[in-house]
């Protein structure tokens, strides 16, 4: 799995004209499964991310995760993290697991982020064309990846 998260003060998809997901202050999560990713790997990653120490403390310092700032999180699912585009200006996306296994594990992925939060994450709608909007903070961006 490979995920992009994003410290922001606002995060926000929009699906066909209509809001369908929308946080403040949090991280939001663009997820890329593979087919090689299993149940392991999405309890890890969730655990990762909301532990991650990205967000500042009184004197301004990356020590505080987003359980410790109670914020909230929003994933959305994203197979283009994938993409190979060492040859050709066309990206391959065969190393992107099919709707079948990466739905799944995607899903897995926001129940385990849920119960690590202790409240519900949204999310975009798998497979959609979306419109994700985003204020940045910081900016933060980091890339995490399982595996070795």
């Amino acid at each position: 799995m490979k995920a992009i998260i994003q410290r922001v003060s606002s995060a926000s998809v929009v699906v066909e004209g209509r809001c369908v997901a929308e946080i403040s202050t949090g991280l939001l999560i663009l997820l890329g499964v593979t087919d090689t990713d299993t149940q392991k790997e999405a309890s890890w990653l969730a655990s990762k991310v909301v532990n991650m120490r990205i967000f500042n403390d009184p004197e301004g310092k990356m020590n505080l995760s987003l359980l410790d700032v109670g914020g909230d999180a929003l994933a959305v699912s994203q197979f283009t993290l994938y993409a190979d585009a060492r040859k050709g200006n066309r990206p391959s996306y065969i190393q992107a697991a099919r709707p079948e296994k990466a739905k799944p594990l995607y899903e897995a992925f926001v129940v385990e982020l849920e119960k690590l939060l202790g409240k519900p994450v949204p999310t975009g709608v798998f497979g959609a064309d979306m419109k994700v909007s985003l204020v940045n903070d910081g900016p933060v961006t980091i890339m995490l990846e399982t595996g070795d």
